[in-house]
């Protein structure tokens, strides 16, 4: 049974099963939406731009990890198609799409950096072959996850070039609203026709981050206001309060996958960043919503990752198809980890609790500096798992303390996260990190060590890398 802290999700929870009518947000209502404004604003790209310039640690490790990545290459070539398939079809051939959208997202980034056109001209040339042939995405219920993971990545890489003079931003837009977001919006209403809670968190979380970058990326605040309200009252396991039941009174929040697996639950919580970021661009504070849930979330997941004990409260869940086959499945207690195992999804989540904030978020950081420097699609194995976030975290959002202003996002000061917030905009409660006294050495470094450790990985790996790179031009390998 889930505490009285949290939120039924199970076989007692009923009411799930019936969508509710959602209500639009008041974050930043009628505010004009802000471009480029998905994970990256312009003071975030010249941001880069400055810090590699100047030789800054960690950003040149970072930088390293995108030069050496094969899709970050100007010499990509697409290879676009009609009809995508993913779970079933002939034939299944989505892996052409996401590599291609991972490559126009890399040259698109390089780009910014470089200041290099040949790369924006290769990732525009990759989002015009897509928009101009794409029509359809079928298969299984898979079909619903490519629409939402790709989706926003398509989004994310055509943002970054929407003001070159070759890309057709208007054809990007139509294939966004009519081929991706359908796909997403019918899976967050309806869920495939199954009980709202057959399916964990990142089905519903992908739909929600195509919803909002495409209701951004084609300037539709409708869709934008969906998407925050659903992340906030959503009847689905996606939504806040449903990944996140139960808050402990240690600090840390229940991811409900960790019942599940660290895979699913690592890519949860990657596309539950995702989300938040990109709503932070617009104004929208999702990440201090419901007194930071997400903070107490992400901590929980990054201290079970590294090895460490968390609780778990067992829940049962309704599955199977309205009016058809039902039954239920019981999560008793946490899966077990790799702590090996990692995703490039700690950096962003961690520089904006700790440097924007000012939080203290000590298995974030630990978290973060591990994976230092995170690369992106490419560098997490061939297979569909290591193409799910974009990646390149230790460049693009590793920021200074305090720089942006404590109290919101800077596009509309003053916009309510609809949680309970003191002075800086979140309540000191709301970190996670181990109380006074604890054994850090056991439950995780403190935020200062955590970032230096995370400085001295960049500047070991970058140097590595640019070792490897010299060694290709000695050898004559094209990149």
């Amino acid at each position: 049974m889930l505490k009285a802290t949290g939120i039924g999700i199970g076989a007692g929870a009923t009411a799930l099963a019936t969508p509710t009518a959602l209500a639009a947000p008041t974050d930043a209502a009628g505010a004009p939406l802000v471009h480029p404004g998905l994970l990256h604003t312009r003071a975030d790209l010249d941001r880069m731009a400055a810090k590699v310039k100047a030789g800054a640690r960690p950003y040149t490790a970072g930088f390293a990890e995108l030069t050496a990545n094969r899709h970050a290459q100007s010499g990509w070539r697409a290879n676009p198609q009609a009809v995508v398939y993913r779970g079933s079809g002939t034939p299944e051939n989505y892996a052409t799409l996401y590599n291609d959208i991972h490559a126009a997202y890399q040259n698109a980034l390089r780009h910014h950096v470089s200041g290099e056109e040949a790369y924006a001209d290769t990732a525009v040339a990759i989002l015009n072959a897509w928009s101009g042939k794409l029509t359809r995405l079928e298969g299984s219920a898979d079909r619903f996850l490519a629409a939402g993971l790709y989706g926003y990545q398509f989004a994310n890489a055509a943002e970054l070039v929407r003001d070159h003079g070759d890309f057709d931003l208007e054809r990007a837009r139509e294939l966004l609203l009519n081929v991706f977001h359908p796909l997403s919006d019918s899976f967050l209403s309806h869920h495939n026709n199954a009980v709202v809670t057959n399916y964990w968190p990142n089905w519903d979380l992908a739909a929600l981050a195509c919803l909002l970058a495409t209701g951004i990326f084609c300037d539709e605040r409708a869709l934008v206001e969906r998407a925050v309200e659903y992340f906030k009252h959503g009847d689905g396991m996606g939504s806040v309060e449903h990944a996140i039941p139960v808050v402990h009174e240690d600090g840390l929040g229940e991811w409900v996958e960790a019942g599940r697996d660290q895979g699913h639950a690592l890519l949860g919580v990657g596309l539950m960043g995702t989300v938040c970021e990109m709503a932070w661009n617009q104004g929208i504070d999702l990440y201090g919503y419901d007194d930071s849930r997400f903070l107490k979330g992400a901590q929980y997941v990054a201290r079970w990752s590294l090895g460490g004990d968390v609780p778990y409260t067992a829940n049962t869940r309704k599955k199977g198809a309205i009016g058809g086959w039902s039954g239920t499945e019981t999560a008793s207690e946490v899966a077990g980890v790799d702590p090996g195992m990692t995703r490039p999804i700690w950096a962003m989540i961690a520089n904006h609790y700790t440097r924007r904030r000012g939080l203290p978020a000590s298995y974030l950081t630990r978290a973060a500096a591990k994976a230092a420097p995170e690369g992106g699609g490419g560098d997490y194995g061939p297979n569909s798992g290591g193409f799910d976030q974009l990646g390149f975290g230790t460049l693009a959002f590793t920021r200074d303390r305090a720089e942006e202003p404590t109290g919101g996002p800077s596009p509309t000061p003053g916009a309510s996260s609809g949680g309970s917030r003191g002075a800086g905009g979140v309540r000191p409660q709301a970190s996670a990190s181990p109380a006074a006294g604890e054994d850090l050495a056991a439950t995780g470094s403190g935020d200062a060590a955590g970032w230096a450790a995370a400085a001295g990985i960049g500047a070991v790996a970058g140097g590595l890398l640019l070792l490897r790179r010299r060694d290709r031009v000695r050898r004559g390998v094209a990149e």
